[in-house]
């Protein structure tokens, strides 16, 4: 179901060739094709402040807030985000929040043990930018890249980067009754900023998705789409679904494991906090009407697996910066619907908090040399360091057991991750400016 295995081969040959042009960064970031002459190699972008037109992005969107950023291209990881930073209406300046944000390996094992891949650091990720069209990028702009050790000539400089906005419903809505018996909506309707580019591995189509909303929430998302691969419609043993007519052609079932690696800057300082949050309920005390609920934070202060349980969060917290109520700055982790795949020991826990190290690039089969014992994958760097510099690995699992209307083509399956502001301005930054008063004790009525 996900490509047929001679291109496979080639795929994976190519990516270990790429592994010194990677190691060396000549070839490591890429972006527009603008931005160098021709026949040479365009230089990594400079911090957000100050990186060139084609690498920057801005954004004001119509609640006010504004998001900026830089981008570039990674031989393996291809697009990556840096120096973000989000700038809501009645703050003077903009708020850092991320360092870099990227993809860290899409690991995909078969159901029946026959093979598995790491399609970012073995396949071709990066070399599979696709060229986009206007009509799946509605009133932005697709940005053209240059593609660092392109397999195929034609295909250096694609077109294949979308900026754009879109609107995504409700942000708010709220009834404020009045004192003459009438009722007062205030509501509004939310917009984001979507970021995207389309990397083809074998039959798949991934979309790789940043969604920056007006109320200062970060989206993750990786989309598959394409075709299934007619080289696996050999699932017979029961590890695979039936598809076209009949019993003849079974699709063999497998996984995605999508791993991300967040480098936050709160405020402009990587010593950020991590903090776990767990609920426990307890039954009603004797003569009690109901159950309690007590909320327990735990400092994680050295370097952790993590695992998602009911009622268990975590948030990022600055130490540099606090809102104007005084509150430290934080995001919160939220992942997504997760079907965790066990079968490898770095694919068993939800999240990671590591301590930086510039080495630790990809949750598995990782191309940078760590040196002896510094291990291929992410499990391997969680050894007690104390954390200083996290660095946030977030990990979400679809088991793909095929279906017939997933063919033709193939409708988009998505997993991913939200990161949502905790206290990183004293209100709803969409507050209505008749209702900026309300800090706190709200009016009576409303």
């Amino acid at each position: 179901m996900h490509v047929n295995r001679a291109r496979r081969v080639r795929r994976q040959t190519a990516a270990a060739l790429s592994a010194a042009v990677v190691l060396g960064g000549t070839a490591l970031a890429a972006g527009p094709a603008s931005a160098a002459a021709p026949g040479t190699t365009p230089a990594a972008p400079a911090a957000a402040a100050d990186c060139s037109a084609a690498y920057k992005i801005e954004q004001t969107l119509s609640g006010g807030t504004t998001w900026r950023m830089c981008w570039h291209y990674e031989t393996a990881a291809g697009l990556v985000l840096d120096k973000i930073s989000y700038q809501p209406k009645g703050e003077a300046a903009p708020i850092p929040v991320l360092t870099t944000a990227k993809l860290a390996q899409i690991h995909v094992p078969y159901d029946d043990g026959s093979v598995e891949y790491d399609d970012l650091t073995g396949a071709g990720f990066g070399q599979g930018l696709m060229p986009m069209n206007a009509a799946e990028c509605p009133g932005g702009t697709i940005k053209t890249v240059k593609v660092p050790e392109a397999w195929n000539p034609d295909m250096a400089n694609v077109k294949g980067l979308c900026v754009t906005t879109k609107a995504r419903g409700h942000a708010y809505r709220m009834s404020e009754y009045q004192e003459n018996g009438g009722v007062k909506i205030h509501q509004a309707q939310g917009k984001d900023l979507l970021v995207y580019a389309v990397n083809q591995v074998g039959w798949y189509e991934y979309i790789t998705e940043w969604r920056f909303q007006d109320d200062g929430t970060i989206q993750a998302n990786v989309g598959a789409t394409g075709s299934l691969s007619p080289g696996d419609y050999d699932a017979g043993d029961g590890r695979g679904w039936p598809i076209g007519k009949g019993a003849r052609d079974y699709a063999t079932s497998h996984s995605h494991n999508v791993f991300w690696r967040l480098n936050f800057g709160l405020d402009g300082s990587p010593k950020a906090k991590i903090e776990q949050y767990d609920s426990k309920i307890s039954p009603p005390a004797r003569g009690g009407s109901a159950p309690t609920n007590k909320t327990t934070r735990t400092s994680v202060t050295k370097e952790l697996a993590a695992n998602a349980q009911t009622m268990r969060w975590w948030r990022v917290v600055s130490t540099a910066g606090k809102n104007k109520d005084g509150h430290a700055r934080s995001y919160e982790i939220v992942p997504g619907p997760q079907a965790k795949y066990s079968g490898r020991p770095f694919t068993k826990n939800d999240l990671y908090f590591t301590n930086y190290k510039k080495c630790e690039q990809f949750a598995s089969n990782n191309i940078p040399n760590c040196g002896a014992g510094g291990g291929k994958s992410v499990d391997k760097w969680v050894n007690g360091q104390t954390l200083t510099h996290p660095i946030v690995w977030v990990n979400m699992g679809f088991h793909h057991v095929a279906r017939d209307e997933d063919q033709q083509p193939m409708p988009v399956h998505w997993q991913g991750f939200s990161l949502a502001p905790r206290d990183v301005t004293a209100m709803n930054p969409l507050t209505p400016a008749d209702m900026a008063d309300q800090n706190g004790q709200p009016r009576q009525g409303s």
